[in-house]
């Protein structure tokens, strides 16, 4: 295991590198947040079968009745 002081001494040269304009390996979690949807994906699911189903009844109900 790595000891405190070269943990440090990476953090601050992965900081740098970060800083000079290279990219992160990974996304921070603020910008992995931003990307996210704001309604969950069955959420959506759901809200797309109502929608789907209530036209297709609606036009059922127009050609046959």
């Amino acid at each position: 295991m790595p000891t405190q002081f070269e943990l440090r001494q990476k953090n601050a040269q992965f900081a740098n590198a970060v800083r000079s304009g290279k990219k992160a390996v990974r996304p921070s979690r603020q910008e992995q947040l931003s990307k996210r949807s704001p309604i969950s994906l069955w959420a959506l699911g759901i809200v797309l079968f109502v929608v789907v189903g209530g036209v297709l009844f609606e036009l059922v109900r127009l050609i046959f009745l």
